[in-house]
């Protein structure tokens, strides 16, 4: 925390807690800048890590094992916490304007909040389905699903809308993990059943297909029934309606398909792509605001463009940290330049195939 021989010169204020800013909050815990004052404000004091998530839903990992807890790091950089949502940029006063509590003042700002599915292109989506990100709503939507399949026997009918990777893994950690409480109860999961609804005319699109073909044997055998070639148009309360007319009664939707920026950034100014996402340079500076960085899935690097993958922000964060302490110490910022491919890990819930 702040002490009273510390004398503020500089202002650096983080919005968000994402995979990049926890490197930097690390970073300036071991090696602070003497006047410079960090601040993070975050929605979520314990941040999730998305390459947990399937092993956290099929219970292989427990909350504390996927998730960050912001307090004990940012005590170790003696950052202020506040534990708020930013909504707003005023650049004529560079202030960070909050949700209830009073503006924030940063001489150097950085952004990493993330993404959320585009479920606003769905009629009805917003109200009567689950988008997986932000990953801390969605987990306790997730733990409220477990206790009612626990506590009401009979028939539930699962969607995940997104066949992609994120998609696979979230529908296969969740059927591996449903059929093992049943059974740990005496139960019977036959009354169980699991809908994949894939966009495109095959799953898991860009990647070889060995793997997409792996993946189709994993899911036939293990009964998810996979509607190809459908996009979903219209959610109402239990019900998905797909683009061939089919109606799906569901117990649960979750959606976990292309994502969108939130838009306060765009009503803040920044000039952002076509999905709400904020233009950056190559050294991850917001265009024309030298003095805002963002990253992560809320960023889109113009000449580097890459997937939302949390691979690619954990990288982020060494560049994002030189570059901060360039601009504090005077210096001129240097651009960073992305891996172009990653190895991609996809699990299929059981952790044996």
């Amino acid at each position: 925390m702040e002490t009273a021989q510390q004398t503020v010169l500089k202002d650096l204020v983080l919005i968000g807690g994402g995979h990049a800013h926890v490197a930097v909050i690390k970073s300036f815990g071991m090696k602070p800048i003497p006047g410079v004052r960090l601040t993070v404000i975050t929605k979520d004091v314990h941040t999730p890590y998305s390459g947990m998530l399937p092993g956290l839903i099929a219970g292989h990992y427990d909350f504390d094992e996927a998730h960050i807890d912001l307090r004990p790091l940012s005590k170790f950089a003696q950052a202020r916490l506040f534990h708020n949502e930013a909504i707003k940029i005023d650049h004529e006063n560079k202030t960070v304007i909050c949700n209830g509590r009073p503006p924030v003042p940063y001489d150097l700002l950085s952004i990493n909040i993330g993404s959320t599915p585009r479920i606003d292109l769905v009629k009805g989506a917003a109200n009567f389905a689950t988008p997986v990100k932000p990953i801390s709503r969605f987990v306790h939507r997730w733990e409220n699903l477990l206790k009612r399949i626990i506590d009401k026997p009979g028939s539930h009918q699962i969607g995940v809308v997104g066949a992609g990777a994120a998609g696979v893994e979230l529908i296969l950690a969740i059927q591996f993990r449903l059929q093992n409480t049943l059974r740990d109860l005496g139960r019977s999961s036959d009354d169980l059943a699991f809908h994949l609804i894939s966009k495109s005319e095959q799953i898991l699109p860009g990647f070889h297909p060995s793997v997409r073909e792996r993946f189709e044997q994993i899911l036939n055998s293990r009964g998810v029934i996979v509607h190809q070639g459908l996009e979903a148009k219209k959610v109402d309360d239990g019900t998905l309606i797909l683009s061939n007319s089919t109606q799906l009664e569901l117990d649960e939707i979750l959606f976990v398909t292309a994502a969108k920026g939130a838009s306060w950034l765009e009503k803040s100014g920044f000039e952002v792509d076509e999905n709400g996402f904020v233009k950056v340079e190559d050294t991850l500076q917001v265009r024309n605001h030298p003095n805002i960085f963002a990253c992560g899935d809320i960023a889109n690097v113009v000449k580097h463009p890459r997937p939302k993958a949390g691979v690619f922000a954990v990288r982020q964060g060494v560049a994002l940290t030189k570059n901060l302490r360039r601009v504090l110490l005077g210096k001129r910022t240097k651009p960073f330049r992305p891996q172009k491919s990653v190895l991609a890990l996809i699990s299929s819930g059981n952790k044996f195939s």
